[in-house]
C-alpha cells in the first residue's frame, strides 16, 4: 500500500530502520520507542528498558563491524496500527561481527513487523536472514572447520 503520504506506522519505524540502523544514531531508539515498548526479535527481547539498550547495542556492533551497513525498505503494508517490512540489509565487514573481519560484503533480507502508537513504537518482531548473513560472512566456513 504505498502511497504519497505514508501512514504514521510506516513514518515510524522508516525513521529506526534509515535514522538508527543504517545511520547508526542510537538516539532515536529512545525518541521512538514507547516506554512500554515490547521486543520480540531473537538476541533483543527483555524488558522495555532491556530491550531499547539491546537495540542500541545492536546498532552500535552493527557499525563497529560494517561501518557501510545500510537498511532500505524495499516493500511494506500499513494495516491500522501495524506496518510490515520487506528490507534489504547490506554492508561490507571491515570489523569484528560474528567473527573476525573478512573484508566480505553481505546483502540480506530482513521482514519486520511493528505496531506504532501515538507516534511510538509499542511493539516488534524482526526476522533478518541470519543464515545468510553467517554464510556471506564467512562465519559458516570457520564452523565447518
Amino acid at each position: 500500500m504505498n502511497t504519497d503520504q505514508p501512514p504514521e506506522p510506516f513514518v515510524v519505524l522508516d525513521r529506526l530502520l534509515r535514522e538508527g540502523f543504517s545511520g547508526g544514531d542510537t538516539r532515536v531508539v529512545d525518541e521512538l520507542c514507547s516506554p512500554d515498548f515490547v521486543e520480540h526479535q531473537f538476541g533483543f527481547r527483555g524488558s522495555p528498558a532491556e530491550s531499547i539498550e539491546k537495540i542500541k547495542r545492536g546498532i552500535d556492533d552493527l557499525h563497529r563491524g560494517m561501518p557501510d551497513f545500510s537498511l532500505v525498505v524495499d516493500d511494506w503494508v500499513v494495516q491500522g496500527d501495524t506496518v510490515w517490512t520487506r528490507a534489504t540489509a547490506t554492508g561490507t565487514q571491515t570489523g569484528p561481527f560474528i567473527g573476525p573481519p573478512t573484508g566480505r560484503a553481505i546483502s540480506i533480507t530482513v521482514f519486520d513487523v511493528a505496531r506504532v502508537v501515538d507516534g511510538r513504537l509499542v511493539e516488534h518482531w524482526g526476522v533478518p536472514d541470519r543464515f545468510a548473513m553467517l554464510a556471506q560472512t564467512g562465519a559458516l566456513d570457520r564452523l565447518r572447520g
